[in-house]
């Protein structure tokens, strides 16, 4: 398999943790994230959208967006629950992730960390401050009283949410007061077969 990421990219981490943890072999080719300049005519074919992550799986046949990469990577595996109820809830937070969550706290921290225009950090700092206090809210009550966001194991649930929410910082979030949250990045960060964001 080839995987078009970048290491700073929260959505390509996702797919290189579950891979991590499935010990899938797997190629690598970086792709640049600052300069959105670059026409990427490498994926042109692969991805509509010409976006990162883009896995193209052993057989040639591309497959686009993390949440679907990691979902299919995780079928059969005990990342995606047999349990019919269980595997709905599953998908219920990885939309959250991509509709509530990752387009507050990615966003912030791209434009914070990584972005060199201050200015546009500054116009849209408020907007996404207050958008992503809420998103870790609902995430922590989410994860009151429990290890998992589903069932009694991790799931690729944790995985997508665990991306960006572990570097949340980056955008200027404090977890201090999200004992759930804290306690569930150990869990998630302690288990056999994890690998950081920066891993080569």
């Amino acid at each position: 398999m080839l995987l078009y990421d970048n290491p700073i990219s929260g959505n390509s981490y996702k797919v290189r943790l579950l891979l991590a943890h499935l010990g899938r072999p797997y190629e690598r080719r970086e792709v640049g994230v600052l300069d959105r300049s670059d026409p990427r005519d490498e994926l042109a074919g692969l991805n509509p959208a010409r976006r990162i992550p883009t896995l193209v799986l052993d057989d040639g046949r591309p497959l686009a967006e993390s949440n679907a990469i990691i979902w299919y990577l995780g079928e059969g595996t005990r990342f995606v629950p047999a349990d019919r109820y269980d595997r709905g809830r599953v998908l219920q937070w990885l939309f959250f992730e991509q509709y509530e969550h990752e387009p507050a706290i990615a966003v912030a921290r791209f434009l914070k960390t990584y972005y060199e225009r201050p200015d546009v950090w500054e116009s849209q700092r408020e907007q996404l401050t207050k958008r992503g206090v809420k998103a870790l809210r609902m995430l922590d009550e989410g994860l009151a009283g429990r290890d998992w966001l589903v069932g009694d194991t991790m799931t690729v649930a944790d995985i997508a949410l665990y991306a960006y929410t572990h570097v949340a910082d980056e955008g200027g979030f404090s977890l201090d007061d999200r004992p759930a949250i804290g306690a569930w990045l150990e869990r998630v960060s302690s288990q056999p077969g994890h690998v950081s964001i920066d891993a080569a």
